[in-house]
């Protein structure tokens, strides 16, 4: 995997993060757009989270991408023109899955599954650079957040709209399987909704992360016997975030009866389960895909009161250069980290 030398710029141009092509990243030199289309704001990036997605177009990995692509869709930024009620400097989130607005899901208000989406970073070129333009609707204000508290936001939606989607209460057993960013937001937010919380994953150390930085206690490794003592009869919800065929398809005798198993990664394989396994316990099996403004919500306020660390969840903070000299790098070691936040 390789990067490029940033080219000199002029007044009017900015660096734009872009995966030429799989294992080619450069720092490509763009214009500064100057004005926004109709019903959109210009915003100058203020932090940049860098998640699985990035690193798989990295790797070659993701089955929804044209190169060469700008990456970057975990985004904070500050507003540089007046506009579309959205004063100047102001700090927002942005939402970076732009719908269409028409299809039946969007008129069901239930745009983060749009039949039309286009997330930035992947259908379309992302916020790893100077300044974008971006739909006002997608813009929420991030009052009383840091730039990259709310660069922190988009992910740990994804997870906390994973649990309003699975309906559990307090009290509930829960098991997240994939330990990492996503599945650290859901186990986060079982927590805040009351749940007893169990993580699985294949990384003693990953797991070990989990206990040293949240205080999550009910670990298991992959292989080592689980449905045994008082755990006999499984979990009230089980949340998969693995990104792992087999990995989900273990996930199923781990419902307890009544139960439900809310599928938060995606994968291009088929996933199959026993039918009758399925049947008696009436599972509920749920898809869960992106996140809604309520989610984006929870979550600053979850930040906001301290509710959730956003620095136990903070890696480490890069500027444009070093994350280009180090993104290979990053990922080949994910096992430890967290969330690398770039500063563009």
């Amino acid at each position: 995997m390789t990067t490029e030398t940033a080219p000199v710029l002029s007044s009017a141009t900015m660096l734009s993060g872009t995966c030429l092509e799989p294992g080619r990243f450069a720092l490509v030199e763009r214009e500064v757009p100057q004005v926004a289309p109709p019903g959109h704001v210009l915003v100058d990036i203020a932090a940049v989270g860098i998640c699985g997605t990035d690193y798989h177009i990295l790797e070659g990995k993701h089955p929804y991408l044209a190169y060469p692509r700008v990456i970057g869709h975990e985004l904070s930024a500050t507003v540089a023109e007046a506009a579309e009620g959205w004063a100047k400097g102001q700090l927002v989130v942005i939402n970076p899955y732009i719908a269409c607005g028409a299809c039946r899901a969007c008129r069901r208000g239930k745009p983060n599954c749009c039949q039309r989406i286009e997330v930035l970073g992947v259908h379309r070129d992302g916020g790893l650079c100077g300044r974008i333009a971006v739909p006002a609707g997608n813009l929420y204000a991030a009052d009383g957040l840091s730039p990259i508290q709310a660069a922190m936001v988009e992910f740990l939606a994804i997870g906390a709209h994973a649990v309003r989607r699975s309906g559990l209460g307090p009290g509930d057993r829960v098991l997240v399987t994939g330990v990492g960013p996503i599945g650290l937001g859901a186990a986060l937010f079982a927590r805040l909704a009351g749940a007893e919380v169990h993580l699985l994953d294949v990384s003693a150390e990953r797991l070990a992360l989990a206990t040293a930085r949240f205080g999550f206690e009910r670990t298991h490794l992959v292989g080592q016997p689980l449905l045994s003592g008082e755990l006999v009869d499984g979990f009230d919800a089980v949340f998969d975030a693995t990104g792992n065929a087999r990995a989900i398809e273990a996930g199923f005798p781990l419902v307890a009866h009544g139960g439900s198993y809310v599928l938060v990664s995606v994968v291009r394989d088929a996933i199959t389960f026993e039918d009758p396994e399925f049947h008696k316990r009436e599972m509920r099996l749920i898809g869960s895909r992106n996140a809604l403004k309520e989610d984006f919500d929870q979550v600053m306020e979850a930040l906001r009161s301290g509710a959730v660390d956003s620095g136990a969840l903070c890696s480490e903070v890069l500027d444009l250069a070093e994350f280009a000299d180090r993104f290979a790098q990053l990922a080949q070691n994910r096992t430890t980290l967290i969330k690398a936040i770039v500063r563009p």
